[in-house]
């Protein structure tokens, strides 16, 4: 397999995201542990790995999770509503005695790893406690959103995880609905409107019904969104 050099996913206008520099595609279910809390990925499918491909936005196409031209039948309206603001612009900022956790809210999409072992917040404002301090990176590091990011307290510097470049479907079982594209180790992501931040972690809609495009914001959940292919 060619490593994945020069990869981007461009947003082209009303249509499907174009994805090229031979990214691997796979599918990965939120695995939740016995009190229902999203703790894990589970790698369920891998695709074929291509040079490029086409991946459906609009929900619509019958081949997902690749465009087949749905969109411009059903005369899918894709514009993008995002900020293009930095993450640091975005996002607040809370101290604690052992770590300091950033949070971009608009990124949100109810993954749910925030909950697992209390509150990430929670845990942040406990953080002189080792064990508080573990859960919380933990938690802030299985955001696929981005929207947490838990940050060293002397170097202020952001605690990542180690994510080779690569797009992932998430399926949401215990909300029995499919969830959006993540894009994992700071894949470019542009349109004809902009160049968004590179991040290391990043979701973007692929049921077509977010408000915050090309970002996933939930409505999946709501629109009762299934990729069963």
């Amino acid at each position: 397999m060619k490593k994945a050099e020069n990869a981007k996913v461009t947003i082209s206008k009303d249509g499907p995201y174009l994805v090229t520099g031979n990214l691997p595609l796979d599918k990965e279910e939120i695995g939740c542990d016995a009190e229902g809390n999203p703790v894990e990925f589970k790698k369920v499918k891998d695709y074929p790995t291509q040079e490029k491909y086409a991946l459906c936005r609009c929900g619509a196409s019958k081949n997902k999770p690749y465009c087949d031209g749905s969109h411009a039948k059903t005369g899918f309206d894709g514009t993008e509503t995002a900020t293009n603001d930095s993450y640091e612009d975005q996002a607040a900022v809370i101290e604690g005695p052992g770590l300091v956790l950033k949070d971009a809210q608009g990124y949100c999409f109810g993954a749910g790893f925030c909950h697992g072992g209390g509150s990430v917040w929670t845990l942040t404002e406990k953080s002189g406690d080792k064990r508080a301090r573990d859960l919380a990176i933990d938690e802030a590091c299985k955001c696929p959103s981005g929207r947490l990011v838990a940050c060293d307290k002397r170097s202020r510097k952001g605690i990542e995880p180690s994510l080779e470049k690569s797009v992932t479907l998430l399926e949401e079982p215990r909300k029995k609905v499919s969830g959006p594209i993540f894009l994992k180790g700071g894949i470019a992501l542009e349109s004809e409107k902009c160049r968004y931040e590179k991040r290391n972690r990043m979701c973007v809609c692929r049921c077509g019904q977010s408000q915050n495009k090309p970002f996933c914001d939930g409505s999946h959940v709501g629109a009762g969104f299934k990729d069963d292919k």
